[in-house]
């Protein structure tokens, strides 16, 4: 297995890129360099497409059990250098170890999930309204995809497309986010490699988004474009594959809400918020944007939920006791300091943390927050708990779906019945009853409503993400035509 990540990935040889621009990657804990890699141009890209055009054809025809047995032997990889894609995912995507080792776990569930499509490209036979016919619907591989991955969770929201896609019979291309070329891209090239997938099929492109961002969506061969990420570049990535008709799947920004109504148990409610809020530092789509918690309720809450942030690790990801690791650049930093300085010139109060050092922005709670402030209406992707107080289950519902978001969220209560009951009245793709909303299954529909994204992953929704059906007609007798045509 090759573990020098210096280069590109493309038609199944390691290569240095075309650009002039050379992609520096830093441990965002120590800003230590990790490496550079100089990155691909347009031309880079266009190979790599027409690399995997190629490839696919013969792909798409082959053997279930082929396709199955590269799945499975890619899963044996990752499970025999776990420790290795770890260590990776600590120094370049600043995650703990605790988040690491869960991050490798949920990816090989999704990669054994992915080795049973050969054998689920199911058709059907259907019957025909006219006499002699036969309806047969085939499934297909696309084509060729297009995966754009994001930083936060590289390896696992990577896999999850690539794998669909090269287990459904397409090709792939890959741009990983340029913080993270190795967790979300370079692994997967050098994996597959050793897993005997045929060259071509799997390509890696390391480059600026403004560069390359725009062409690896509207260059002509690729038929879906799977994109993890903002909904702000979602939306430009949604706008430039529908100018070219393709099709898009869509994991975008989220504005979570974690509802503890007035029965809830508090314990379990505060240890729910307390891994759907800072579990990544809160760097995650589904991390718990807003904490609701009913008037009743609100008080003891926040005391019981601030003694016990009080406990969390903050500092080096290395170290497995770390609970808190940084945030992937100043930038984000910044970003959420400014949101947390507005939100206390109009009347919240931060009752714990506040603070950063560098990159490590210690874990915060505020409260008096009300919905409109810049806190909760904007994503935090941080270690920053808002909390809001409701009056009812109809002014929960209310604020919930107040803001254009609807990926995952959650509802604590000691009445299954109620907290469901008003789950179902909240819009998103994904919610929770007396959980946190950081929850991804690999035989579950994962994806969310409004301005969250488009299309789901996983399970059998997955698999018809990622292809197509084709509807074969067989007239198995002579056809009358009448009246239009006289049969002689």
């Amino acid at each position: 297995m090759n573990t020098q990540f210096d280069k590109l990935f493309i038609n199944g040889e390691w290569v240095k890129g075309s650009s002039e621009n050379v992609i520096l990657n830093k441990n965002p804990f120590n800003n230590i360099e990790l490496g550079s890699i100089k990155a691909a141009n347009k031309e880079d890209l266009d190979t790599a497409y027409k690399s995997a055009q190629k490839a696919q054809e013969s792909w798409a025809k082959e053997l279930p059990q082929v396709k199955r047995e590269v799945m499975e032997k890619a899963v044996e990889i990752v499970e025999n250098n776990q420790e290795f894609i770890i260590d990776w995912l600590i120094k370049e995507s600043g995650s703990t170890y605790m988040k690491a080792a869960g991050e490798v776990k949920v990816s090989i569930n999704s990669m054994k999930e992915a080795a049973t499509y050969p054998y689920r490209m199911e058709g059907k036979i259907l019957p025909s309204q006219v006499p002699g016919k036969e309806n047969r619907v085939y499934r297909e591989p696309l084509g060729v995809v297009g995966v754009i991955s994001p930083w936060n969770f590289p390896f696992h929201l990577a896999v999850r497309s690539i794998a669909t896609a090269l287990a459904t019979g397409n090709g792939v291309v890959v741009k990983p986010a340029t913080h993270t070329p190795v967790t979300g891209g370079l692994l997967f090239a050098s994996i597959f490699e050793e897993a005997g997938l045929p060259k071509g099929l799997l390509n890696v492109v390391v480059g600026k988004g403004s560069e390359i961002g725009d062409d690896i969506v509207a260059h002509p061969i690729p038929r879906l474009i799977s994109f993890t990420g903002s909904t702000e570049v979602g939306r430009g990535i949604g706008a430039l594959a529908g100018k070219n008709l393709k099709k898009t799947a869509l994991e975008l920004g989220g504005n979570n809400v974690f509802i503890v109504l007035d029965d809830a148990d508090l314990d379990q409610a505060v240890e729910s918020a307390l891994f759907g809020k800072f579990y990544h530092q809160g760097q995650i789509c589904m991390s718990i944007n807003r904490i609701m918690v009913h008037k009743g309720m609100y008080d003891k809450f926040v005391k019981t939920f601030v003694s016990r942030v009080k406990e969390l690790n903050t500092g080096d990801p290395s170290d497995k006791t770390t609970q808190i690791g940084p945030l992937i650049d100043q930038n984000q930093v910044d970003r959420i300091l400014k949101d947390i300085e507005s939100s206390k010139e109009q009347g919240a109060e931060v009752v714990l943390g506040g603070n950063a050092d560098e990159n490590l922005l210690y874990p915060t709670v505020m409260t008096h927050v009300t919905n409109s402030m810049p806190i909760a209406k904007n994503e935090i992707f941080g270690p920053v708990a808002a909390i809001i107080s409701f009056e009812d289950d109809d002014e929960a519902i209310r604020l919930a779906n107040e803001h254009p978001y609807g990926l995952s969220g959650a509802v604590h209560s000691s009445s299954i019945e109620r907290a469901t009951n008003l789950a179902h009245q909240v819009k998103t793709g994904m919610i929770h009853i007396n959980d946190e909303p950081v929850n991804d299954e690999p035989h579950m529909p994962f994806g969310g409503e409004k301005d969250s994204g488009l299309g789901r992953f996983n399970g059998e929704w997955g698999l018809e993400e990622f292809t197509t059906v084709k509807w074969v007609a067989v007239q198995h007798k002579r056809r009358d035509y009448g009246p239009f045509i006289e049969k002689r």
